[in-house]
């Protein structure tokens, strides 16, 4: 399980450290970048949907309140707390839009 949320890509620059930035690309949708020093994910950019989805907890400043579960079809932490929960994602984000019930 992990926190992401969800930018425009000219919202988004490293301001610290961008020299240790790796990307590592396996599918054409997906570029995941992480610290080269520590192997640490960062954010992934997703050229298809315009969009990048960075780590939560890689912005100490983000108060950060989840929206929706995505891939809870998958999950083996259920969660009680009444967001809307994906079996895969949205359709906007290629998913079939299938909700999961809580």
């Amino acid at each position: 399980m992990n926190a992401f949320s969800l930018w425009k890509p000219d919202a988004v620059r490293v301001t610290a450290g961008a020299e240790h930035v790796g990307t590592f690309q396996k599918t054409e949708i997906s570029q995941r970048q992480f610290c080269t020093q520590c192997g640490g994910h960062l954010m992934t950019n997703h050229p298809t949907l315009g969009l990048v989805d960075v780590f939560a907890a890689t912005i100490p400043t983000l108060a950060f309140v989840p929206g929706v579960h995505v891939n809870y079809a998958e999950t083996v932490l259920p969660m009680r707390d009444g967001l809307p929960k994906f079996a895969d994602f949205p359709a906007a984000f290629g998913g079939s839009d299938t909700m999961v019930a809580e």
